[in-house]
């Protein structure tokens, strides 16, 4: 026989330890219950997914663009003309993308929603692409004559390339490299890198394509003008 339990019923232990990722309120004698705790937890998701993606995206964008480089430098110059310089990797470039991953860093602990515009990530990944597209188109068009130092010399075989991207942009090389530089700090979405390579690179290319468009008037002279006049230099407020 079974023996009866007199008083109130206790409730179900879910519903008095209520789970952590439900809040509830009550109103009118009724519960309302918000579950705060699954979106939460999906923020978090996301924003390690963002994470994982943007930084993945931004190491394979460096590798793949100093690889290339020095690939291209060895198969058009030879390997016995190219030094470890083409991998274009200076103190100053390293410092530069170093500030890039401690400002990523700082920013995804402390203003983690920055981080969360894919839209913008993305958009930084078209750049990197298109930077890498003018540039190499650059390399490939002008061989021979594409070097990473600057000729102070003219060399029998140093000819004016005006033909393929060259008809579109002066400096191709310089535009493709500016564009993705800015690319990998919007993909990364670092507001304050963006602002910093930008200014930077800008200014390292319009003193480096001054200096550099001094000798090719001197090689080619009135042909340089001409041409000069007619094609933009491919970054901007530079004639």
């Amino acid at each position: 026989m079974r023996a009866r339990v007199y008083g109130r019923a206790r409730a179900p232990i879910s519903r008095r330890n209520p789970s952590p990722s439900v809040a509830s309120a009550r109103a009118g004698g009724g519960i309302r219950v918000f579950p705060w705790g699954w979106k939460v937890e999906m923020a978090e998701i996301f924003l390690g997914y963002a994470a994982i993606r943007q930084l993945s995206q931004f190491f394979a964008a460096l590798v793949f663009f100093h690889a290339s480089e020095y690939a291209l430098a060895i198969a058009i110059h030879g390997r016995s003309d190219v030094s470890v310089s083409s991998l274009l990797i200076s103190k100053q470039y390293i410092v530069a993308m170093s500030c890039a991953l401690l400002e990523y860093v700082i920013e995804i602990f402390l203003f983690p929603e920055l981080k969360e515009y894919m839209w913008i990530s993305n958009f930084g990944l078209v750049m990197v692409i298109v930077g890498e597209l003018i540039r190499k188109g650059a390399v490939l068009t002008a061989r021979h004559a594409f070097t990473h130092t600057i000729r102070t010399y003219h060399e029998d075989n140093h000819e004016l390339i005006t033909h393929g991207i060259y008809r579109f942009i002066r400096h191709p090389g310089y535009c493709g490299f500016f564009i993705w530089a800015t690319g990998t700090q919007v993909m990364l979405c670092n507001p304050i890198c963006i602002v910093a390579f930008a200014v930077v690179t800008w200014r390292f290319f319009s003193t480096r394509i001054q200096y550099e468009e001094f000798f090719l008037r001197q090689f080619f002279g009135s042909q340089y003008d001409e041409y000069a006049e007619q094609v933009p230099s491919g970054l901007p407020f530079v004639k």
